[in-house]
């Protein structure tokens, strides 16, 4: 470890007293069986897209139009839209709530126990009423917010890689073009989920992590993080196993330390809400540590930490994948002595960790640049030393077993 003092904060107690909480689990083999899952084939909700929250200033919102678009992994009909003030400081009032299919669809309203408005209390999140109108999995999804009354604080997804738009003053939830918005900004402020009401169940897996899970680095507006890569190996034409694939990553997010108003919290800290409150998800997969270790974290702390949230995982009743940490070129995530510890985490991974886990993706190996193992290889560096390019997101999608995803419970 780093001579200089760190500060330990909740969640990283959190981490060791898990750890020794669920030592019995260490070397149990594999999560439950599919048959645990299994509760027939009837038609069920499930999370067709999901955006992971932290708190962020609410400047300049209020009184206007917020309109964002997603990718929905999922089809269904109809739908429904999870609404977020867990980290507002005050009430959140959203005037009106609007969803459009296609671009130049008229938007139809959402509602909210019956009404077309709904206060948001600080720290609550809401589902909307189910909106019988069909989504289809790949094609976007336009949601529109009139932000009526917002804190100081709300909740919100900062880095999107996906174009939204404020208008200026009033509601323009209805409106179906582009007329009136100009401010374009790279969030989902308050969106935190859309769900689907699925013909038949399916099986969510949800990678969870920093900004390599967020998708920095691949390009804006075409939807080629990781999650989107993985999801892209499914080919519904030889027959799609029924996996959606959810990203619950956050930019500059540590594993041991919560950091609310840079990072957001933990994966432990927000387990509860960001996997097991998921509608569908049956397998998790973990990508982190590259910013505990660039902040000091020893190895063993961070192999601790690894080795209690996948006991978390199991013990929640999910099927678990680990990842290898991948090589890094900039600041403090490319020192000596953090990778000499990412060395050693890795190497840990590689040898002990299905002791722990269902599977390890080796996106070190498979990120390395071959003549300089401590290096991006150039082709998968997004520029910046740390951060994969599109190329190299799918590299780490080429590595990852699908075929031991647990896909849809659906016995028939």
């Amino acid at each position: 470890m780093r001579p200089h003092v760190r500060r330990r904060t909740a969640a990283a107690l959190a981490v060791l007293v898990t750890l020794v909480a669920g030592l019995a689990f260490a070397g149990c083999g594999r999560g439950l069986p599919a048959a645990a899952w299994a509760s027939g084939c009837a038609p069920a909700w499930t999370a067709a897209w999901h955006a992971a929250q932290q708190a962020v200033p609410g400047d300049q919102l209020a009184g206007r139009t917020l309109r964002m678009v997603v990718r929905p992994q999922a089809s269904g009909d109809p739908v429904r839209l999870r609404l977020s003030n867990r980290h507002g400081d005050g009430p959140l009032h959203l005037g009106a709530v609007a969803l459009a299919r296609a671009p130049g669809e008229v938007p139809r309203p959402v509602h909210t126990g019956g009404r077309p408005d709904v206060v948001l209390p600080p720290g609550a999140e809401v589902m909307t009423d189910p909106l019988p109108v069909p989504v289809d999995a790949g094609v976007l999804v336009t949601v529109s917010l009139f932000l009526t009354e917002v804190p100081e604080t709300v909740s919100s997804h900062p880095v999107a890689m996906r174009t939204a738009w404020l208008s200026g003053a009033g509601d323009r939830t209805g409106t179906p073009g582009p007329v009136g918005f100009g401010t374009t900004l790279q969030s989902w402020p308050v969106l935190a989920g859309l769900e689907v009401h699925a013909p038949r169940p399916r099986g969510g897996l949800l990678v969870i992590g920093d900004s390599l899970v967020d998708g920095v680095g691949s390009t804006p507006d075409r939807d080629d993080r990781l999650t989107d890569q993985i999801a892209a190996r499914f080919d519904p034409a030889a027959g799609d196993r029924g996996v959606t694939v959810l990203n619950a990553g956050l930019s500059r997010n540590r594993l041991l330390q919560d950091d609310p108003p840079g990072a957001g919290d933990a994966p432990l800290t927000r387990f509860d809400t960001d996997v097991t409150g998921v509608a569908g998800v049956r397998d998790v997969l973990l990508l982190a540590g590259t910013n505990d270790l660039a902040a000091g974290a020893g190895p063993d702390e961070l192999i601790a930490g690894i080795q209690a949230f996948a006991q978390r995982a199991r013990a929640s009743g999910l099927r678990v994948f680990l990842t290898t940490i991948p090589p890094a070129a900039a600041g403090e995530h490319g020192t000596r002595a953090t990778a000499a510890a990412r060395d050693r985490v890795n190497a840990w991974l590689r040898a002990d960790g299905p002791r722990y886990a269902d599977g390890v993706v080796d996106a070190a190996t498979a990120l390395a640049d071959p003549g300089d193992p401590r290096r991006l290889r150039p082709e998968y560096d997004s520029g910046d030393g740390l951060h994969p390019s599109a190329a190299g997101y799918r590299a780490v999608a080429a590595v990852t077993p699908v075929e031991e995803l647990s896909g849809t419970p659906c016995t028939e």
